[in-house]
């Protein structure tokens, strides 16, 4: 029944003379990013580039076969930032060419989810990883302040703003077709966390959580103000953090109990971030 008022309502339209909606169509998909995009470890790897660690059931993957995506291409790679969108990536086996050099005139849709690495977000989690509690080991969530009482995370989060209003600006430039949609990071701590499952103490893990929030708020920021789309995966994550158990939780802890890198997605994640995005990209 949907589908026979979809047929109509287009038939209609172009009788007026009116076409539809572009992404009616069958979209050019470009989907550029970090390892939070390409999976790393999810089967199946592909190559060439497997340097990038990218995953054929990535998110993006996914989403391009739910949308019927006319063309794909997808250069995420693990280890991106920002500057890697403009110049080759070096990776363990062998560089990279630039991700903005996937863009073309006719692309019609493009996610970005980038600049965990810009900051060091996942070198920041794991430097909180404490196998002892206090007063034994040390927490982190007081490391991070500088001589004037100032958060690193949220100046080097702050700081990072006009690097992605740039981004976002030249991939449009590049791409003046496309819908742009830049894709926010996944819960990697529940509030006070669960030590000892993953070795992050109560502080810690709240001072980890609030970081993400601030950083997800940046990014979303960052997209309104350029005109451009927000994917929240924060929010359908919670409860699916790497505390979860096996089969529930989308991000592995430190040691994975599922083909993924540490605190990153799993393959059942990727399934569930893929309809968040797609639901994102169709509406």
């Amino acid at each position: 029944m949907v589908r026979r008022t979809m047929v109509a309502l287009a038939a209609a339209l172009l009788l007026l003379g009116i076409a539809p909606p572009a992404h009616a169509a069958a979209e050019a998909y470009v989907a550029l990013g970090d390892s939070a995009a390409s999976g790393p470890l999810v089967p199946d790897q592909v190559i060439p580039d497997l340097g990038c660690w990218r995953s054929n059931r990535n998110y993006a993957h996914l989403t391009a076969r739910a949308i019927g995506a006319a063309s794909f291409r997808d250069v995420t790679c693990s280890g991106a930032k920002t500057r890697d969108m403009y110049t080759a990536q070096g990776t363990d086996l062998g560089s990279v060419p630039p991700q903005l050099d996937a863009l073309r005139p006719d692309t019609t849709l493009v996610t970005v989810q980038i600049g965990a690495n810009d900051v060091g977000l996942t070198g920041f989690i794991e430097d909180c990883l404490n196998l002892l509690p206090p007063p034994v080991g040390d927490a982190c969530y007081d490391d991070y302040t500088d001589p004037n009482g100032q958060d690193t995370w949220r100046l080097k989060t702050d700081a990072l703003r006009p690097t992605l209003t740039t981004l976002i600006g030249d991939i449009r430039a590049r791409s003046p077709q496309a819908r742009i949609f830049v894709v926010g990071y996944a819960t990697y701590a529940r509030p006070n966390g669960c030590y000892p499952r993953v070795p992050i103490i109560k502080r810690d893990a709240n001072y980890i959580r609030a970081t993400l929030q601030y950083f997800n708020q940046m990014l979303a920021e960052q997209a309104a103000a350029a005109g451009v789309g927000f994917v929240d995966l924060q929010t359908p994550s919670v409860g699916h953090d790497p505390c979860a158990s096996p089969g529930v939780r989308w991000i592995e802890p430190y040691v994975p109990a599922a083909p993924a890198a540490p605190f990153h997605p799993n393959a059942l994640g990727m399934r569930n971030f893929a309809t968040v995005v797609t639901a994102a990209v169709t509406s």
